[in-house]
Parts: structure tokens; C-alpha cells; sequence
């Protein structure tokens, strides 16, 4: 299955809404280097949303950065002055200090501190829009109960509801041709039909599919003498007060950074089990043309999951994020006196070559996974 195909299949706007949403997080990351250099007197020559040739642009008459919105409209970024992004930390600095140009608004003629802050305030930025995601999110949509929709979430390999081709996003529209109105009719059927073949009805993309599955037992965890298929349905949403929002916001942050780091320490620790289940863009639209099926409530919590794994990625001490420009930052503050410049070259040329290898290994994955049929969740 073509990438093509694969766009006409789940609706070109689903795929619009994701680069929007993707666009808006990268821009709101940028926004917080932008916010912090500007506190610190760092002049940004230019604030661009999106990428390609200039669609339209204006200049601050007062601060003298040009805001600029490109003709791709995905992501952007923020150009200081002094930071070119084409040398290293360290050779910057050294430019800087021969050529003194400049030196009332160049981000090298502040502190190391100063510096530090700036970088890390993108990814600071995407922290916080997580929980204000989760928030929007939470007061706007509800939040999820231990209700459920008759829609697919989460299918288990090898489980008879995968055997019989059903795939996150379906909706179960009837059982043994009985119409299935709500999530808890879903569950209580399929709970009561231990052994029992049933006749499944489920709607994709607007198709109707009839399958037959037979449900074997639950795990010892769900209850005993009870039928199961191997999905998890999506749960309902419900509304509640600003508090309660507050609160289940902040348990739902909770939860995604301590899912999030540690997917990363099993990442490190046992790297062949759990590469080929990283997702990259391609995977992520995937998952989120999927998602948007099951409701905005979902969509959110999505997004604010992105986000967060977004700045946190950024903290990588790798080149070409900010984790690697402030891993150098934080050497010079050690060391007194900035890396040097052939050093850190070294360093760079290795840990990008590593980027690349594992942004192609993701591809990879989620191009196999498409082609495949299979889904990322």
C-alpha cells in the first residue's frame, strides 16, 4: 500500500488536522526559546512559522524581527542572533569573541546561564502544553471514565478480534444482528458469549464488515468464566468541574512522563525488543488519523502526549537538538572556557550519524507496518 493511497484511505482533512496539530507544537516550542531570548536581550532576526519560500512576512518596527509565515506550514522556527545553526556551539562562541559584532543583542555575548535557559525553554514549552492540553482538553470534551464506547482501542496479537482483522478505530455496530448502542452493551455481550461464535459487525471508514469471532477466556485479571477477544474499547468521556479537571489533568501529566521515560529507559536498556515499536511521523500520523475517530476527548490527550515526548526528545544530548547545544553549554560552565570547536565537531559528526541511523530505522518500521497493514498502536 502506497503512502498515497494510504492518505486517500483515512481522509485527507484527518491528515491535515495531524500537520496542523504537529505544526502548532513545534511553533509553540520555538515560541519558548523566543520568549526566554527576548527576557535575556538576545535580538531574533526572524520568527517563522513553517518552512519554503516567504508567503507573507513583517517587521517589527520596534524590536526589528521579521515574523515571517512560510509556504510549508509545518513547524517553524526562531533565528537569533549570534546561534546560525551551521557551526558549532563552541565555534560560535569563538567567532563571537574574535568579531565582538553585534554584541548588545547576540545570544554568545550572554552568560553561559543565560544561554542555557534559552535552549532549554523550547522544550520547558512543550512540557507545559502538555498539561495545558490536558486541561483544554479535561473542561472542553471531559474526561475519560470507566465507561466505554463501542469502539476499538488497543488489539492484543494474536487475539481472536485480530485474527479476524479488526483494527483500532473500528466501531462495533452489532452483535449476532442485534444493533450495539452503547460500550457497556459491547463488553456485557462479548463477556457472556464465552465459547460462543458470534456474528460481528464493525465500521471502517464508512464500510460495513461482517466477521465471525469466538471469544476464549478473559485474563485472570478481568474476571473468571468471562468471554474476551483481545480489544480494549475507547472510554466514554464525561464532563466535569474546573477542579476535578485540575486534578485528573494533572494525574493524566503524571502518567504520560512516567510512560514516556520509561519507554526511553527500555529503549536503552534493551534496544532490539523495543526498536521496531518506536513510531516516527509516519507512524504518529498513523496513530492520529486513527484517533481522531474516537473522539476530540482522545485527540487531546494525543496531542498533549506528542508534546510532551516532543520536548523530551529535544533534551537529547544529540546534535541538532537542544539536549546536545546544552550539554556543551553545561561542559563550559564546568570547564570555564568553552569545548574545543575540533572536539566537539567530532562529537557532533558521530552522534548525528546515530540520529539518521535511527530516524531511518523508524521509517522503516512504520513504511513496514503500512505496507503491512498493521497497526502502531
Amino acid at each position: 500500500m502506497s503512502l498515497i493511497a494510504v492518505v486517500t484511505l483515512v481522509g485527507i482533512e484527518k491528515v491535515i488536522t495531524f500537520l496542523v496539530m504537529l505544526s502548532i507544537l513545534v511553533v509553540l516550542h520555538e515560541l519558548g526559546h523566543f520568549v526566554l531570548a527576548r527576557r535575556n536581550g538576545v535580538r531574533v532576526n526572524e520568527f517563522s512559522v513553517g518552512f519554503g519560500p516567504r508567503l507573507a512576512e513583517w517587521t517589527s518596527p520596534r524590536s526589528g524581527t521579521r515574523y515571517a509565515l512560510r509556504i510549508f506550514p509545518i513547524g517553524g522556527y526562531c533565528a537569533m542572533e549570534g546561534e546560525d545553526n551551521k557551526s558549532s556551539e563552541a565555534q560560535q562562541q569563538r567567532d563571537f569573541l574574535s568579531s565582538r559584532s553585534g554584541a548588545d543583542g547576540n545570544f554568545q555575548a550572554k552568560s553561559p546561564w543565560q544561554r542555557l535557559a534559552i535552549i532549554l525553554a523550547g522544550p520547558f514549552a512543550n512540557f507545559v502544553l502538555c498539561y495545558v492540553i490536558l486541561l483544554i482538553g479535561a473542561l472542553a470534551f471531559g474526561v475519560a471514565s470507566d465507561k466505554a464506547q463501542p469502539v476499538v482501542g488497543e488489539v492484543i496479537s494474536g487475539s481472536p478480534a485480530q485474527i479476524a482483522g479488526i483494527r483500532p478505530g473500528d466501531r462495533i455496530v452489532s452483535l449476532n444482528d442485534v444493533e450495539i448502542t452503547n460500550g457497556k452493551m459491547l463488553v456485557d455481550t462479548i463477556h457472556a458469549s464465552l465459547g460462543k461464535r458470534l456474528d460481528l459487525t464493525y465500521e471502517r471508514n464508512g464500510t460495513r464488515t461482517e466477521v465471525y469471532v469466538t471469544p476464549k477466556p478473559c485474563p485472570a485479571s478481568v474476571g473468571k468464566n468471562l468471554g474476551c477477544i483481545g480489544f480494549s474499547p475507547v472510554p466514554a468521556y464525561e464532563r466535569v468541574g474546573f477542579a476535578e479537571a485540575v486534578r485528573q489533568s494533572g494525574a493524566e501529566f503524571s502518567s504520560i512522563a512516567d510512560q514516556t521515560l520509561g519507554g526511553i529507559v527500555l529503549l536503552v536498556t534493551q534496544f532490539a525488543k523495543y526498536a521496531p515499536q518506536v513510531s516516527g511521523p509516519i507512524g504518529m500520523g498513523q496513530v492520529a488519523v486513527t484517533v481522531q475517530d474516537w473522539g476530540w476527548g482522545p485527540y487531546f490527550s494525543l496531542a498533549a502526549t506528542i508534546s510532551f515526548a516532543l520536548g523530551l526528545f529535544n533534551l537529547l544530548p544529540i546534535p541538532a537538538l537542544d539536549g546536545g547545544r546544552a550539554a556543551f553549554i553545561i561542559a563550559e560552565l564546568i570547564r570555564g572556557r568553552p569545548v574545543d570547536p575540533e572536539k566537539e565537531a567530532m562529537v557532533h559528526v558521530a552522534g548525528f550519524a546515530a540520529l539518521m541511523a535511527l530516524i531511518m530505522l523508524v521509517a522503516f518500521h512504520d513504511i513496514a507496518r503500512l505496507v503491512n497493514g498493521q497497526g502502531v498502536m
